[in-house]
């Protein structure tokens, strides 16, 4: 039976803002094509990019090490909780800025990747996706806490409400082992079920957020 691959991150580009206060990337040559033939065989060329940023840009996959000094980088973040899980998308389009646990009652998300589908996302690039953004509420990562979630993604510009210095989605979730996708899109276009999640961050020591590539697999 075929696979339809279904992709969920943001493209990554020279200049865009990810986050309100945080630099854009840059991203530019270290090695022109051009400059590149001088070392090689008349006809052949290659170039190698060169990239500056911030660790949240773009679609990202945040670790406790974010959230928490003694918690567990990047690269200690088990396989088992990037790749190949089972999915579940919660629709929220319509139940205003606080997400609370109420949205995720009946949802069986145990051991599963909990997509939270906001439709924030349509306003990415614009000024209106820094502003009145909707977050999950403290209750609501406990309950997913508690229901045995293994990933949680939301398609927003923060899991928090970024007026509330606690942080109580990252406090809780990261606190929990639980990683966090953030900036996420196209999840309109995923079934609230029946589907395979995968979103793998860079391997990097003393990390504690990446840029992913988060993507899901459908049986077509």
């Amino acid at each position: 039976m075929g696979k339809k691959l279904i992709d969920l991150s943001h493209t990554v580009e020279h200049g865009m803002i990810t986050y309100k206060g945080l630099p854009a990337p840059i991203i530019c040559d270290f090695l022109s094509r051009e400059d590149s033939r001088k070392h090689y065989s008349a006809g052949t060329e290659f170039n190698i990019g060169k990239i500056e940023m911030v660790a949240n840009t773009g679609t990202y996959v945040d670790s406790p090490f974010h959230r928490f000094a003694d918690g567990i980088d990047l690269s200690e973040l088990p396989l088992e909780s990037l790749a190949n899980l089972e999915g579940v998308v919660v629709r929220a389009t319509a139940l205003g800025r606080a997400i609370t646990a109420k949205a995720f009652s009946g949802i069986d998300g145990k051991g599963k990747a909990v997509l939270v589908h906001t439709d924030w996302s349509r306003h990415w690039r614009t000024d209106q996706y820094f502003e009145g953004h909707p977050f999950l509420t403290k209750d609501a990562a406990e309950f997913l806490v508690e229901k045995g979630a293994a990933f949680v993604g939301i398609d927003t510009y923060n899991i928090d409400d970024t007026s509330d210095g606690t942080r109580p989605a990252h406090t809780t979730l990261l606190g929990n082992n639980i990683p966090i996708c953030e900036h996420m899109c196209g999840l309109e276009l995923l079934p609230a079920s029946g589907f395979r999640f995968h979103a793998a961050p860079v391997k990097v020591k003393a990390f504690g957020t990446f840029p992913v590539r988060a993507y899901a697999v459908l049986d077509k």
